[in-house]
C-alpha cells in the first residue's frame, strides 16, 4: 500500500508538473503569437522591455536584430529552426546561454516583406517538485496516509485474507499506461475466483477501449491538422501583401478547408455517439419506403437503378438507417463510372440491401480495410481528396448496432456492398373473443 501511495504521489506530482509546463507553454505561445503579429508590421525595440522577459528577434540572415536587456550580446537561445508554418519548443538546462538555470525556449517564425524572421522567447523551467507549497502538504499527506494504512492493515490482515492481498497486489501493478497485466485466478473455484475472472474481463474491455481511443485521437488529430495547416498558410500568404492579395480566391480556398473540417467533425461526433452505444428511438420501419424516399429525395450524378422488394420491414432507428444508406450511396457515387444499382431483397428472417457500382471495384485483400477508420484506398484519395475515410466505418457500426452486418462481397464489376438486418417481428394476431 505504501508503494501505491508513493506511486499516486509521484503521479500527482508528474501530472501537476506537466500541467504547469503546459500552462507556461500556452502563455509563452500566446505571447509569441501576439508579438509575432506586431512584429510583422514593425520590429519592436526590446531594449526597453521589462527585465522579467527574455526575448530575441532574429532576421532572415540569422543575426539578432533586437533583444531584451538580459540577452543583449548573447548567442541565440536555440539553434532549432522550424518550418515556416510551425514552431519549435526546446528545454535547456545549465547551457551556455542560461548557466545554472533551466529554461523553456519557443522558436516562432513569422513572415515579413524581406523574408522569414524568428521570434525566440524563454520562460523559466518547472522544477520536479513544481513548488514548495505543493511539496510540503503532499509529503505530509502521503506520510499520514501510509501510516494510517499500515496501522489498520496490521490489525486487520490475517491468514484468511491472504488471497485478497494477492489480488490487490496484482491490481496495484496495473496502471493506465500498462493495462496488459491480468490478475492470476485462484486455484479453487470460489467467490474469489469469480471476482478475479470478472476483474480480468473488465480489464480486457478497458484495455480495448483505451487503445481504441488512443488510435482514434491520433488519427483524428492527424486529419484535422491538414486543413488547419492549409488555412494558416493561405492566410499568412495573403497577409504578406494584403493590398494585392486576391481575397476572393483566399476566401474560397478557406471555405473549402472549413467545409472539409466541418464534414470531418460531423463524422467524429457521429463516431463518438456510436462508440457510446447511444441511438435514437427504435420503431418498426418500412425499409422499402425509406430507401425509395432517399433515392427520390437526392438526385445523384449518375443514374441509379433500383430493384426494391415491397413490404420489407425492420426494427430500427430511422435517422441512423438513413445515414447508413446515404453513406453507401455516396461511396458508390464516388466510384461509379456510369451507374449505381440499389437492390432490396427479402430473405428468411433477414432484409438484404445491396448497393453496387460499376467502378474499379475492391480487391479481396482490401475488403476489410475499407471499414477501418480513416482508411482510404488509393482510388478514393484520387477521386475525392477531401474525404474523411469515416463513411463506411460509420455505416458498418450503425448496421452492427441494429444487430446486422455490412460487408464487401464479390461482384463481376465494381464494388458490391451488402447490408443484412434482421426483420421486424411480425405483428401478433388479435386474441379470440
Amino acid at each position: 500500500m505504501a508503494l501505491l501511495c508513493t506511486a499516486m504521489a509521484m503521479f500527482m506530482v508528474v501530472m501537476m508538473r506537466q500541467a504547469a509546463i503546459d500552462h507556461g507553454f500556452e502563455q509563452l505561445l500566446a505571447r509569441a503569437v501576439t508579438m509575432g503579429s506586431q512584429a510583422r508590421l514593425q520590429i519592436p525595440d526590446l531594449a526597453k522591455r521589462a527585465p522579467d522577459q527574455t526575448i530575441q528577434i532574429v532576421d532572415p540572415a540569422g543575426v539578432v536584430a533586437t533583444a531584451t536587456p538580459d540577452m543583449a550580446g548573447r548567442p541565440l537561445m536555440s539553434q532549432v529552426h522550424p518550418d515556416v508554418d510551425a514552431f519549435a519548443v526546446t528545454h535547456t538546462c545549465d547551457g551556455q546561454v542560461f548557466p545554472g538555470r533551466c529554461r523553456i525556449v519557443l522558436v516562432y517564425p513569422f513572415h515579413r516583406h524581406d523574408g522569414v524572421w524568428e521570434l525566440l522567447m524563454a520562460a523559466p523551467g518547472v522544477p520536479w517538485y513544481v513548488n514548495s507549497e505543493l511539496l510540503v502538504p503532499l509529503v505530509a499527506g502521503w506520510a499520514l496516509l501510509v501510516g494510517v494504512t499500515a496501522a489498520g492493515s496490521y490489525r486487520i490482515v490475517s491468514k484468511a485474507l491472504e488471497p485478497v492481498c494477492d489480488i490487490s497486489g496484482n491490481l496495484a501493478r496495473i496502471t493506465a499506461s500498462d493495462l496488459g497485466h491480468r490478475v492470476p485466478a485462484p486455484r479453487y473455484r470460489d467467490e474469489l475466483r469469480d471476482l478475479v475472472e470478472t476483474v480480468n474481463r473488465t480489464l480486457d474491455r478497458t484495455q480495448s477501449a483505451v487503445q481504441q481511443q488512443l488510435d482514434f485521437a491520433s488519427d483524428a488529430s492527424h486529419d484535422l491538422r491538414s486543413p488547419l495547416t492549409a488555412m494558416r498558410t493561405q492566410i499568412e500568404e495573403a497577409l504578406m501583401d494584403p493590398h494585392h492579395a486576391d481575397w476572393l480566391r483566399t476566401a474560397n480556398a478557406l471555405l473549402e478547408s472549413v467545409e472539409r473540417m466541418q464534414a470531418l467533425i460531423g463524422d467524429l461526433l457521429q463516431i463518438a455517439r456510436l462508440d457510446t452505444g447511444v441511438t435514437g428511438n427504435r420503431e418498426a420501419i418500412s425499409l422499402t419506403e425509406l430507401v425509395q424516399r432517399e433515392l427520390d429525395r437526392q438526385p445523384r450524378k449518375v443514374p441509379v437503378h433500383q430493384h426494391l422488394t415491397p413490404g420489407v420491414n425492420v426494427d430500427g432507428e430511422r435517422i441512423g438507417l438513413t445515414r447508413l444508406l446515404n453513406n453507401l450511396l455516396d461511396n458508390a457515387e464516388r466510384h461509379a463510372e456510369s451507374a449505381i444499382t440499389v437492390t432490396l431483397e427479402l430473405h428468411p428472417g433477414t432484409a438484404v440491401l445491396l448497393v453496387c457500382d460499376d467502378g474499379e471495384g475492391i480487391a479481396p485483400e482490401q475488403r476489410e480495410v475499407i471499414f477501418k477508420r480513416f482508411a482510404r484506398l488509393k482510388a478514393s484519395r484520387v477521386r475525392d481528396p477531401g474525404g474523411t475515410g469515416l463513411g463506411l466505418p460509420i455505416a458498418r457500426q450503425i448496421a452492427q448496432l441494429h444487430g446486422g452486418t455490412l460487408t464487401a462481397e464479390d461482384s463481376p464489376r465494381g464494388a458490391r456492398l451488402v447490408m443484412r438486418l434482421p426483420l421486424a417481428p411480425a405483428p401478433r394476431q388479435g386474441g379470440s373473443s
